[in-house]
């Protein structure tokens, strides 16, 4: 499988709310490998069995974030609500899709600055309005509670470095095809479920009834967490081109961070560590509390310009996520700790 490539395509496929295009392209990518099914919304499960019912599950969210239309007005103008958290500051003059009863392409007003009454401070997304240019026709098309995403096409940046909309979280779901396509037809020292959550960026729901079903006795949130760049602190990062970063935080287990550590050290993957505090932000929160509790890690990779349709990633790694995450799943995770 081609990582970049298949990275891409789920990049421009929408995934949110009713919107299901990302999951269909996913289930049948991980179809190629393994048996897959959908579970609740765009939730994909896919389960390979092993020598022990020791069971480890491995997450990456298909959801991205998006917008809700909550009202278009006479002259055709458009208010939309959050389905997700975003920098209202980034919005104006921004392009999107309005999901109505076709796709419409619009864009985000913007005063211009010669009329602009000195500088403007967003603080509620009500004030920013979008334009499809339907004039009073918009409302024949576009209804409250049609589904608005981000429009950009991924490209290619300098060196293994890309550029698109949604990689948080499908970086973390090409890593999991790239696993399936690894494990299928090997024999496992553990059961494995690989999930493809839905409504992470609702509030991690979707994840919550995936590991009330599988019930695993460890699991792996592979996500994404804040790059390097300028103006951040490289105490709040993890550095491009790094390694994937692996989470340490009192809502995590410590065992299975220390074993993924010991398992990059062994292999010579690149790694990076990860340290938070009371909860990290991703479905492990989530998946540690479910049901009697569970095992729970983060595998974060580092990406720029979070929650925006120019979000950058390094290729490499995505392979060394997916590299260490083998090699975990092989050495049978902590199931004899």
């Amino acid at each position: 499988m081609n990582i970049k490539d298949c990275l891409f395509a789920l990049s421009e496929a929408d995934g949110a709310g009713c919107l299901t295009a990302a999951s269909d392209l996913a289930l049948a990518k991980l179809r190629e490998f393994v048996p897959a099914e959908r579970g609740q919304g765009l939730t994909v499960i896919a389960r390979l069995p092993g020598k022990t019912e020791h069971t480890i599950m491995i997450d990456a969210h298909i959801d991205q974030v998006s917008m809700v239309v909550t009202d278009v007005d006479e002259e055709g103008f458009l208010t939309v609500a959050k389905a997700g958290g975003f920098d209202l500051r980034a919005l104006p003059s921004r392009p999107v899709t309005v999901h109505g009863k076709e796709a419409i392409p619009a864009v985000f007003c913007a005063t211009p600055p010669h009329l602009a009454k000195g500088e403007r401070d967003y603080t509620d997304l009500s004030e920013i309005k979008l334009d499809t240019g339907l004039g009073s026709h918009a409302k024949e098309l576009v209804s409250p509670g049609d589904v608005v995403t981000f429009s950009a096409k991924p490209i290619e940046l300098a060196g293994d470095k890309v550029s698109g909309r949604s990689l948080d979280d499908r970086a973390g779901v090409v890593c999991l095809l790239a696993l399936a396509e690894r494990l299928a037809g090997k024999e496992l020292p553990c059961e494995v479920w690989l999930v493809l959550s839905d409504g992470e960026e609702l509030g991690l729901r979707g994840v919550r009834p995936a590991a009330y079903t599988v019930q695993p006795d460890e699991a792996i949130a592979v996500d994404v967490t804040f790059g390097d760049g300028p103006g951040i602190s490289p105490e709040e990062c993890g550095k491009l081109g790094a390694g994937p970063m692996i989470g340490y935080s009192p809502a995590l287990d410590r065992a299975v961070s220390d074993k993924l550590e010991q398992i990059a050290k062994e292999h010579d993957i690149p790694y990076q560590t990860e340290v938070m505090g009371a909860s990290t932000g991703t479905n492990a929160d989530a998946i540690g509390i479910s049901r009697g509790g569970v095992k729970a890690c983060t595998l974060s990779i580092p990406l720029r310009n979070m929650h925006t349709e120019t979000e950058v990633i390094s290729l490499s790694d995505v392979e060394n996520t997916v590299a260490l995450l083998e090699r975990y799943l092989l050495a049978g995770g902590i199931a004899d700790a």
